[in-house]
């Protein structure tokens, strides 16, 4: 008898012995989902991380030794093939917004239904954005506009690079437009959102929506006060 195919490896990572055991309880059932290893805290994360090679990290962003923030960063770099799915306690969490531009793949609150954990750890590993459009703008409204230290202004060029349709397609998605949403604002058909949005994703270099998001605001292609 064969193993199901295409098995989602998973690492949990939180502080909390709880947590961890009750996110290992949702995701058993489903068969093709494995936990294939605990975490108590960022640094043993990823230290798991290079021993079991997960598909996806589901990563709590506060832990002591290293936070999930730092983790992430680590993670991205040492194994790219790996997803992050980032937890927090709140919503509105700055924490969210810098697991995002460490390049976690989304971020859900802890008191989401297994219905919509697992819903998100499939999104996240097919290589999508498992953040909310509504809950993204709002959190990349408040946070990335925010300055934080100073820095270059972001590289005018990757704009001139993309082309005008393309630029709409990112202003529309960073105003937390869905791709058929997009479809319908533009009178263009849903694949044809998604071949921009490829394209979008290897001009700007981004992983993902997450991240595109953020670079449309920090960019200056969209503010605060445009967006959705």
């Amino acid at each position: 008898m064969s193993e199901s195919p295409q098995r989602i490896r998973v690492l949990i990572a939180d502080d909390q012995p709880l947590v961890r055991r009750g996110l290992a309880l949702i995701l058993a059932p489903d068969p093709a989902v494995a936990v294939v290893a605990e975490a108590e805290n960022g640094e043993q994360a990823v230290e798991l991380a290079r021993l079991h090679r997960p598909d996806v990290v589901v990563m709590d962003i506060r832990m002591p030794v290293l936070d999930g923030v730092q983790a992430t960063e680590r993670l991205v770099r040492e194994l790219p093939e790996c997803r992050v799915l980032a937890l927090s306690t709140f919503d509105m969490d700055e924490y969210v917004v810098a697991a995002l531009r460490a390049g976690a793949s989304g971020f859900l609150p802890k008191d989401v239904s297994p219905e919509e954990l697992l819903a998100a750890l499939r999104t996240v590993h097919g290589g999508e954005a498992a953040v909310a459009p509504r809950l993204l703008t709002r959190l990349i409204s408040t946070f990335v506009t925010t300055p934080r230290r100073p820095q270059p202004p972001a590289p005018a060029p990757e704009l001139g690079e993309l082309t005008p349709r393309e630029v709409e397609v990112w202003r529309l998605m960073a105003g937390g437009l869905d791709n058929a949403a997009i479809a319908g604002e533009l009178e263009i058909s849903v694949s044809t959102v998604k071949n921009h949005i490829t394209s979008i994703f290897g001009k700007l270099d981004v992983r993902d929506r997450a991240q595109a998001v953020i670079a449309a605001y920090e960019s200056g292609l969209v503010t605060a006060g445009s967006a959705g």
